[in-house]
């Protein structure tokens, strides 16, 4: 293999691992950026209906009180976050 064989790989090769490096950090800025949302804002949209979130909480030993929105497990624990 000629010499600008050789140089032409390495160039190929800082280029892909320039190009993974520049990914890589794309992706973990957009992963862990800054955000106002919270687990509270996003509950009502993965929450169980109010007969499923009282059945969960009878099944585990918890109790459901009318007129929260949460019911409470043994020890008085949320099961919000």
């Amino acid at each position: 293999m000629p010499w600008w064989g050789d140089v032409l790989f390495l160039i190929v090769a800082g280029i892909a691992v320039w190009g993974f490096a520049s990914l890589v950090g794309f992706r973990t800025r957009t992963l862990t950026r800054k955000t106002d949302r919270t687990a509270e804002n996003l509950y009502p949209n993965f929450a169980d209906s109010p007969r499923r979130q009282h059945r969960y909480a009878r099944e585990h030993g918890g109790e459901w009180h009318d007129g929260e929105d949460s019911p409470k497990l043994a020890g008085g624990t949320s099961t919000k976050p």
